[in-house]
């Protein structure tokens, strides 16, 4: 989709949702007529959410042109549509692959939509016979359910609404499914590791350093971890945490679980650079270091949350290598937290006993021992209170030993960690409402969990989706362990949410296929307007890939619709190094779109992408810590232009906004295939004095590229070797 498309104001782009918001409908009618079942076991045939048409065969009676076939009425993007030459009759028809019982259609029409159609359905694609009375076409997405069996389904337009053809953006068919026979609860299969007090040290040390060889410079490969520790004390462990490793506590508040020990990241592997240490996590438990201070070396993709140190925290590697990036949450370090070479970092609703220095851009929000705002000598920005929050949920075991998952509640105006005074306020769901995913599931086993009621537990490993993951129901949690990777295939959406309220997303991994995906993660649909100010959606610990593991495509990696929505932490990357990674190898426009209104974001990491990081159309929209690289492979400035523009800004508000806010702002350039390349700015946004930005920096570094402005054209040139920061305190 160009960038002019998605800068359009929000009143006018509500008809290119209008096939998702179909289908969400569809999915959430599915949810209220009785398959929310009080027992999760029960059996029922009811309709099916999933788009039994997506990808399928299809055909038309003719196309107006080659930009429109049938294929793009069954493709699951909302910006491609087939139109019809302009004529009466016209059809076009799908094949399911079998015959099926087909519960409901869902046709999305363009502007040029039929004034009067039948739905028929066919054994062969021959003999046709009417599913559905003569119908009146309806502007906007038109639903209708019908009982009708058939291999083949086709609209078939009789009159048209205008001069033009028939057109559809999306032609969408669910199907009868046994949807209740799924089971709630279950293991949690191999790839997680749970320890606790009554095993030995050096047992639980075998574990910990055999999984530790393979992931610790594993960086592209398909294995992933847990590792859960049960409620109790352990001592003598050092847990060295690699690629694609999670280690969590199992106890309802972080001392509940001690580690009289280390859990370690540091970069012998990459020679003392901590810049890739990626993909890793710690939660949930208290660790007591055994010199008094832990080593967290971390990069992008890298949470600390919930943890309480009992003693300090450094987050550089042994000598004191490059590090970037980083993100730690709800934790209580007692001792003091030296970032020493980190040169951004975010902080957010903590406790820590001190902070020694920041290089380039240290933010802190809602914590309580920060250091007072100094930006930019020292470069501290410092909020006093976050002003919407939502802890992530995580597993845990009750007292009777079995798993849960507890859903902290929402806070405003908070700080500090949520469980300092006493237990995290929340909701506990047992396992057995949850679909405990394996990789071997397909996408329509999920849908069906997801349609049946269930939330969902991804445990470790690699999905790959030949369906989108629908998501209708409100408060459902949707949580991954160990990384779960989702991957997309034939160049299907990987998930979409509907406009509803509450649901929560958390731990995930979303790599892109090979065959492009207009997104990866559809938060509420295109046009999405209902209020979720009392209970919003929130993402939590999620990330995108775009190539790096292999060639990987994705138009937008997340796009967010649904107002007053929190993103609390998510990397998007459009891969610079691993395979498949080159300028028209692993494409990818824009990192995230957010057209919802009042959408906060915190510790929001995006980088490399090839035009604008991050378009912001929403109304009243917060950003709190921003941490972003500039796309390094432009082959030359031709190649990287914005209409007359030299190059793209990483975080574009648009023109249409009028209000609008964000702290702790950073962009860098490194044009390392050519160094002559010039960003005109690394931030854009309409000079008003209700949109409010503090606290930004741009970089070059080495000098390998220059941005010539901070934001519009305010702001000096960052370029030269010394890789010194131009920075602006407040804008405008």
């Amino acid at each position: 989709m160009p960038p002019s498309s998605r800068l359009r104001p929000r009143t006018r782009r509500r008809r290119a949702g209008l096939v998702t918001a179909g289908l969400a409908a569809l999915s959430t009618f599915a949810a209220v007529t009785g398959v929310l079942p009080a027992s999760y076991g029960a059996a029922a045939a009811v309709c099916g959410t999933a788009n039994a048409a997506q990808g399928r065969p299809s055909s038309a009676s003719s196309t107006e042109n080659a930009g429109t076939p049938a294929s793009a009425a069954f493709d699951g993007a909302t910006g491609t549509r087939w139109s019809s030459a302009f004529s009466d009759p016209q059809w076009i028809q799908v094949d399911l692959g079998g015959s099926r019982q087909i519960c409901r259609v869902a046709l999305n029409w363009e502007t040029a939509r039929a004034q009067t159609f039948k739905i028929q359905v066919s054994a062969d694609g021959s003999t046709w016979t009417d599913a559905t009375a003569t119908v009146t076409g309806a502007a906007g997405t038109q639903t209708l359910d019908l009982a009708a069996t058939g291999r083949y389904v086709r609209m078939y337009g009789l009159t048209r609404a205008t001069q033009y053809g028939y057109s559809l953006w999306e032609f969408g068919v669910n199907v009868v499914t046994d949807g209740g026979t799924l089971p709630g609860g279950g293991d949690l299969g191999p790839n997680v590791r749970v320890f606790d007090p009554s095993m030995s040290a050096a047992s639980i040390q075998s574990t910990l350093d055999t999984i530790f060889r393979q992931q610790e410079s594993n960086q592209f490969g398909g294995q992933r971890y847990a590792l859960l520790f049960k409620p109790g004390t352990y001592s003598g462990l050092n847990a060295q945490i690699g690629f694609y490793t999670s280690i969590s506590g199992l106890g309802q508040s972080p001392d509940n679980v001690t580690i009289n020990g280390d859990i370690t990241v540091d970069a012998g592997w990459f020679n003392g650079n901590a810049t890739q240490n990626f993909w890793r996590s710690a939660e949930n438990l208290a660790v007591v270091p055994v010199n008094g201070t832990d080593r967290w070396a971390v990069a992008q993709a890298a949470p600390f949350r919930r943890i309480h140190v009992r003693g300090g925290l450094n987050l550089a590697p042994n000598g004191y290598g490059w590090a970037s990036g980083g993100y730690i949450a709800d934790s209580k370090i007692d001792g003091t937290v030296g970032p020493y070479s980190q040169q951004q970092w975010f902080t957010r609703d903590s406790s820590i006993g001190g902070w020694t220095n920041g290089v380039w851009n240290m933010v802190f929000s809602g914590v309580v021992g920060a250091p007072a705002q100094s930006f930019p000598n020292p470069p501290y920005t410092t909020l006093a209170q976050s002003p919407v929050t939502r802890e992530k949920p995580y597993l845990y075991v009750d007292q009777g030993g079995a798993y849960r998952v507890f859903v902290p509640s929402l806070r405003t105006n908070s700080s500090g960690a949520s469980w300092a005074n006493g237990a995290t306020p929340g909701t506990s769901i047992p396992l057995t409402q949850f679909y405990v995913a394996k990789p071997s599931d397909g996408a329509a086993t999920l849908n069906q969990a997801l349609a049946q009621g269930l939330n969902l537990l991804f445990t470790p490993g690699v999905y790959h989706l030949s369906q989108t993951l629908n998501v209708t129901r409100p408060d459902t949690v949707v949580l991954g362990l160990g990384y779960a990777t989702l991957i997309p295939d034939g160049g299907v959406v990987a998930m979409n949410v509907a406009d509803v309220d509450g649901v929560k997303l958390a731990g995930l991994l979303f790599d892109a296929g090979t065959v492009n995906s207009p997104v990866l993660l559809r938060v509420g649909p295109d046009g999405a307007t209902a209020s979720h100010a009392g209970n919003p959606i929130s993402i939590q610990d999620v990330f995108f890939r775009i190539g790096g593991a292999g060639p990987g495509s994705a138009t937008t990696s997340l796009v967010v619709n649904s107002d007053n929505t929190i993103i609390d932490h998510i990397w998007a990357w459009r891969a610079d190094h691993g395979a498949g990674v080159g300028w028209n190898t692993n494409p990818a426009d824009t990192g995230l779109i957010v057209n919802g209104d009042n959408v906060t974001a915190y510790g929001l990491f995006v980088e490399h992408y090839k035009k604008y990081e991050v378009i912001w159309n929403g109304q009243g929209g917060r950003t709190i810590f921003f941490q972003n690289e500039l796309p390094y492979d432009p082959p030359n400035q031709a190649s990287w232009m914005n209409g007359s523009t030299r190059g793209y800004a990483a975080y574009k508000v648009a023109d249409s906004v009028t209000t609008h806010e964000a702290w702790g702002m950073g962009s860098y350039c490194n044009f390392s295939t050519d160094p002559s390349v010039v960003a005109e700015r690394g931030f854009e946004a309409p000079t008003r004095s209700t949109v409010k930005f503090h606290d930004l920096l741009t970089v070059s570094l080495g000098g390998v590229g220059t941005i010539a402005h901070v934001i519009n054209n305010t702001g000096g040139a960052a370029q030269g070797t010394a890789t010194v920061p131009v920075n602006v305190v407040s804008y405008p």
